[in-house]
């Protein structure tokens, strides 16, 4: 069993990784990572992120990093689980850049959408922190939702009414 994962082995991660690599790309972190550097919580199970695109060496240096740092890393973001948003790459929130690597916060957006997709009580609490912190606004969230709904069968363990509905609670908030 791996350490959890806090502000500090994140951002040690992100120096290794950007040294580690031979040339540039762009690493989006998702989940908990996000919560944990913006102060949501003190720690993650894991290292949830995706490169897009990715550096050179950035597959083949993960597990070394992941023995090292004594942390979980998975390749995940929130369009494995829900459709990606439209313009999800420029809402996506500048973190740090390591050697040649930017590193960002996936688009709160689609964050905030898979989170209530899976609709667990952290994930709900990471939503309403969003929320509190103005990097998702809820009619937002609604009018993005409405853009992929359709696209909602491709993912056939999700329930579009359930979804629709949650997706829906939260923009009534705002009212």
């Amino acid at each position: 069993m791996r350490s959890s994962t806090t502000k500090a082995s994140i951002e040690q991660f992100m120096r290794c990784l950007g040294a580690a690599v031979t040339s540039a790309g762009r690493v989006y972190f998702t989940g908990g990572v996000s919560a944990v550097l913006l102060g949501w919580r003190e720690m993650t199970i894991g290292v949830d992120l995706k490169a897009e695109p990715e550096p050179l060496g950035f597959f083949e240096c993960l597990p070394r990093l992941k023995e090292e740092l004594d942390i979980n890393i998975e390749l995940a973001a929130p369009d494995q689980f829900v459709p990606a948003l439209p313009g999800w790459q420029d809402r996506s929130r500048f973190i740090a850049r390591h050697g040649q690597v930017d590193f960002y916060h996936r688009d709160f957006y689609g964050q905030a959408l898979a989170k209530v997709e899976r609709d667990h009580p952290r994930d709900r609490h990471d939503v309403a922190s969003m929320i509190r912190d103005g990097l998702v606004v809820p009619r937002r969230l609604h009018e993005l939702f409405e853009q992929v709904e359709a696209q909602l069968i491709r993912h056939p363990s999700i329930d579009p009414a359930s979804v629709r509905e949650r997706v829906m609670a939260i923009a009534r908030q705002q009212d």
